[in-house]
């Protein structure tokens, strides 16, 4: 994605890069102004020369590192940053100040300008690092809301159920009655009935060799069952007693 342009950003560039160049410029050629009292074929020392270049330099690294940094949030960063940070600034200025100055006087500029003019070269490189933080903090504002992305969430894919069959009714099963063995008088009296068909109860019982209320009882289970003949079970004949 393309940046944001900000306008006066490249402005900026270019007044740190003037000012630092003539500061530099300015410290080197100080170098070169002879001392009262110098010979002719005075030259300066080259650890001289070195140093004039390092007070501008270590103005404008001091106040990128000020302005650019981000430094953390707490009392003790604050303290250490401009306790830290703003005597080398101080210090770095004060000298660069002082030979641009000194270099101005000894071209014969008068007094006002010679002693307003270097705060123009440094308060250049000075306002140009402000406006370039100024500038990045406005881009950094300016990309974030593009940045941002906004999460959609993903549409959730509703489970396919697949139909159940109905269910079937259980088959109540009808317990299978027991056939109990049929006993021993009831065979008799069965089989006695068989042979002697229209015969009374008292009569199948005595030749089958049970009771009557037994042959009676089997009799009419027999009849119920369809075991016995289809006739109907003989009434017991009754007994006529003569007074």
């Amino acid at each position: 994605m393309r940046k944001p342009t900000i306008s006066g950003r490249g402005w900026a560039y270019i007044g740190a890069a003037l000012g630092g160049t003539v500061s530099i410029a300015a410290n080197v050629a100080h170098s070169y102004v002879p001392p009262a009292g110098a010979p002719a074929d005075w030259s300066p020392p080259t650890g001289a020369v070195v140093g004039s270049v390092f007070w501008p330099v270590a103005l404008f690294v001091a106040t990128e590192i000020l302005a650019r940094v981000a430094w953390p949030v707490g009392r003790r960063w604050t303290a250490l940053r401009f306790l830290g940070l703003l005597p080398v600034a101080l210090v770095a200025a004060i000298v660069s100040y002082k030979h641009g100055s000194g270099l101005l006087r000894f071209y014969g500029e008068d007094f006002l300008t010679a002693h307003l003019g270097p705060l123009a070269v440094d308060g250049l490189m000075v306002m140009a690092s402000a406006a370039l933080l100024a500038t990045a903090h406005r881009a950094t504002a300016l990309a974030a809301p593009a940045a941002e992305v906004v999460a959609v969430p993903e549409p959730v894919a509703e489970p396919v159920i697949a139909e159940q069959p109905a269910p079937v009714p259980a088959v109540k099963k009808t317990p299978a009655k027991r056939v109990m063995p049929r006993p021993a008088s009831a065979e008799k009296v069965a089989k006695v009935a068989a042979k002697m068909p229209g015969a009374s109860a008292a009569q199948i019982a005595a030749k089958a060799g049970v009771s009557a209320s037994t042959a009676r009882r089997h009799l009419a289970a027999l009849s119920a069952t369809d075991a016995s003949p289809s006739a109907p079970v003989p009434a017991e004949t009754p007994t006529l007693t003569v007074a």
